[in-house]
């Protein structure tokens, strides 16, 4: 077996996919792509048996064939050429590989393809179409909050619930939850699923910068990914996502809105002088005035800011870890926040003071019990 192939195009194809392959695997084999050969056109596999990535490529090939390539060496060489036309030849009785360029030869050890586990496919599935720019966002809102709790595993990724009238994307890990929900994405078919955190970091990371539409096919157990030449299939988590709606407050009396930045950036200040162990930040409300503070007692370390803002309701003190707050607001891209609150020992709200007309971002955060320090 023999082809020839552009050695950038076939570097920027291994990059694309190359996140699914792990160090040490169960299977030694999953180091490797796999390489199928079909006509002039090259199918690339990667796995770890959880989440599988593949891509295609035109190359110029006189057969059939397929053979298992060592993916940390392959990449590391590719990296290292200038581009140039390179030639693969294959050994189908010893299963070396050996690449040939303008600079030199480079023979390494393949191994049989026939080894690689098979690729599932996704029968009797839902499918779901959605822009990269909605999937993309939806993962960026959402993922940062999963849990990496393994004896929680519902709450180690995100869960997807399509409706007739949107799709609402929520994560939490116990702590924060955030619920992003789109009406421009919807199924006919209601149905759930939950997508493990790596293979939607990989989604994320592979999306191209440029819209293009999604195909997304999911029945019990995978969900199946196709954007460009690229497919992902990944196997779902099969628990009972915790019922979130319950946990929303619904009666929050008490608002603020506030700059998003200068929110941020005061609390970024205010959260070096806080506790190394509860990252414990006071917020207090008294009119339009927002008094942020924390302090260390161990290390005699404290610190206060004042913003202004805009509020309504009663005055407030709550306490918060500030790390779940600056990544919330880190998250969010608008101008104003909105915060909600209904007492000092219920969960706070965030929300952009002004929503995109077919996104709703609810973030939602627990209250840590303050201190009576004055």
């Amino acid at each position: 077996m023999k082809f020839i192939v552009s050695s950038s195009a076939l570097l920027k194809q291994l990059s694309a996919i190359n996140g699914v392959v792990t160090t040490n695997p169960v299977v030694p084999i999953l180091e490797n792509f796999l390489f199928e050969i079909k006509g002039s056109v090259l199918t690339i596999t990667a796995s770890d048996l959880q989440t599988s990535m593949m891509t295609q490529l035109q190359v110029e090939a006189k057969e059939d064939g397929n053979i298992a390539v060592p993916a940390r060496i392959l990449i590391e060489t590719l990296k290292n050429l200038p581009e140039q036309p390179v030639t693969f030849s294959i050994d189908h009785d010893t299963y070396a590989v050996e690449i040939s360029s303008d600079n030199g030869r480079y023979r390494l050890a393949g191994e049989n393809a026939t080894d690689f586990p098979k690729i599932p496919t996704v029968n009797n599935a839902t499918t779901v179409d959605m822009s990269t720019e909605v999937l993309s966002s939806a993962i960026s809102n959402t993922i940062f909050a999963t849990s990496s709790d393994e004896l929680r595993p519902a709450m180690t990724g995100v869960y997807i619930n399509l409706s007739p009238t949107n799709t609402t994307f929520v994560a939490t890990d116990g702590h924060r939850l955030v619920r992003y929900r789109r009406v421009d994405v919807a199924s006919t078919n209601g149905a759930s699923l939950i997508i493990p955190r790596k293979a939607l970091n990989l989604l994320k990371s592979t999306l191209p910068s440029e819209n293009v539409p999604v195909s997304v096919e999911f029945n019990q157990s995978n969900a199946y990914f196709k954007f460009n030449n690229i497919k992902m299939i990944c196997r779902l988590i099969d628990e009972r996502f915790p019922d979130y709606e319950n946990v929303i407050p619904t009666e929050n009396p008490n608002r603020m809105n506030i700059d998003r930045m200068e929110f941020l950036g005061s609390l970024r200040r205010i959260a070096i002088y806080a506790n190394k162990t509860t990252h414990q930040v006071r917020l207090k409300l008294t009119g339009s005035e927002l008094m942020i503070s924390a302090e260390d007692l161990d290390f005699s370390n404290e610190a206060n800011e004042r913003l202004s803002c805009d509020h309504e309701g009663e005055d407030i003190e709550i306490g918060f870890n500030a790390k779940f707050l600056v990544e919330m607001l880190n998250n969010l891209s608008c101008k104003e926040v909105s915060m909600k609150f209904s007492a000092p020992n219920r969960a706070g709200l965030i929300l952009p003071a002004t929503q995109d007309a077919n996104e709703d971002i609810l973030m939602l955060v627990m209250p840590v019990m303050l201190n009576n320090y004055v």
